[in-house]
């Protein structure tokens, strides 16, 4: 959400930037911002007048009643009750504009920074740097299902009669290299001097507000019914949401930290759920990155975390590249965005396995997060970052090690967590 000064200031650059995230059907709602606020500024102005005229009347009063001069202390009684009934009927109008005022607000996406590339849809994203040599093997490995299967490692079936279609059961061998790689991305970001946390899997709609849109959220998020409570979709959510209203130190930032949850997703819509893989299920585990800091450090911030999971993804022996969201693929919240793609020797692609992003100050406006500064508050910035998602980085993972013999290489950075084992060998 935009600071309603910076709206009445630059209605032209709100416009253009609408325009180049190619949502022409919201540049009407920044004249209609505009008028809603010059009407609750006059109205606040009404309001101030009239409380300043009932606190003379009421100085009047008194004075009059010690003069006994009774008479003409109930004619501004009066006055008063008249004033009154119209503060009323004021600030009721007041919050009835404010409120439609702030719903208009949070449609207005934010302000995008200027590297980002124009472009109607992720069709135009733009990649910027690959990470390790992509490696077309000799030999045919057979789809992430059909691997996982021959470890006895993967039961959808059992799943879809416990929880349905999207859920799933992973087993043996593949459960325990899944934990691990949970395991190994918690102590690699621990490493890099983030604060471990494990946040509440489930959220207040108040915070939902405050942290994505609500196109975003009817796409994504699962409502706990009969309470106001939503699952998360990742774990960002309610590590931000931690902060909601606080006045943050400015010594202390900035803040960094790494969550792990399991997170929940509808997946509808044109993607739709996969119905033999783990691509898109409605349930997957993630290590999160999360920061707080000053607002001119946060594109420093931004490069340092998706380099962390470039670096992640290379010490598994995954080559990886770097992919720039264009303004049509660009959440409305989001100042700047990258995807960072794992290789599939498989499919000889790329695929998507996390997602930095900026959102500069737009979800600590919502949510009231602020820091004390030597010139006053202001409003922190917030970033996050996928370490590593599962079972999409446990594909990657398994694609890149897999041998001819249909055996799996465990990358040596997760030996320690499988025990020493070095080598999975398919069960048939």
């Amino acid at each position: 959400m935009l600071d309603i000064k910076y709206i009445r200031e630059n209605p032209d650059k709100v416009k253009e930037n609408i325009k180049r995230k190619f949502q022409d059907k919201k540049l009407p709602l920044v004249d209609e911002v505009i008028e809603l606020d010059r009407r609750i500024r006059e109205l606040k102005v009404s309001g101030d007048d009239l409380r300043k005229q009932r606190n003379d009347y009421s100085s009047s009063i008194g004075a009059m009643m010690r003069d006994k001069r009774v008479d003409e202390a109930n004619e501004l009684k009066s006055k008063v009750v008249e004033i009154n009934d119209s503060l009323s009927s004021i600030e009721k109008e007041e919050a009835e504009l404010s409120l439609e005022l702030k719903s208009k607000m949070m449609l207005i996406p934010q302000m995008m920074d200027d590297s980002v590339p124009i472009g109607v849809d992720d069709s135009c994203n733009v990649e910027n740097e690959k990470f390790g040599d992509p490696v077309v093997l000799e030999y045919e490995i057979p789809y992430h299902a059909d691997i996982i299967a021959s470890f006895n490692g993967l039961d959808k079936e059992s799943a879809g009669r416990v929880s349905g279609e999207g859920f799933y059961y992973l087993c043996g061998d593949i459960a325990r290299l899944h934990s691990a790689m949970l395991s190994y991305a918690r102590d690699f970001m621990i490493d890099k001097g983030f604060t471990y946390c494990v946040p509440p899997f489930m959220i207040r709609s108040d915070v939902v507000d405050g942290v994505m849109s609500f196109e975003e959220m009817e796409a994504m998020m699962y409502k706990i019914e009969g309470e106001d409570l939503f699952l998360i979709g990742t774990s960002e959510h309610s590590m931000i949401g931690k902060f909601k209203g606080q006045i943050i130190k400015e010594s202390e930032l900035p803040i960094t930290m790494t969550s792990y949850s399991p997170c929940f997703r509808k997946e509808g819509g044109s993607h739709g759920l996969e119905e033999r893989g783990l691509y898109r299920v409605h349930q997957f585990e993630k290590q999160e990155m999360i920061v707080l800091c000053k607002p001119e450090e946060s594109m420093d911030w931004y490069n340092k975390m998706w380099n962390y999971t470039v670096e992640f993804f290379r010490s598994l022996d995954v080559p990886v590249r770097t992919l720039e969201c264009c303004s049509g693929d660009l959440a409305d919240l989001k100042v700047k965005s990258c995807d960072v793609e794992a290789w599939s020797p498989r499919q000889k692609k790329y695929f998507e396995v996390g997602s930095c992003s900026t959102l500069g100050d737009a979800q600590a406006r919502r949510l009231g997060i602020r820091t004390k500064g030597d010139n006053g508050n202001y409003l922190v910035h917030t970033l996050n970052n996928t370490v590593v998602a599962s079972p999409r980085g446990l594909i990657a993972v398994i694609e890149n090690n897999y041998q001819e013999d249909g055996s799996i290489l465990v990358p040596k950075v997760l030996q320690p967590y499988m025990g020493g084992v070095s080598r999975l060998v398919p069960k048939k």
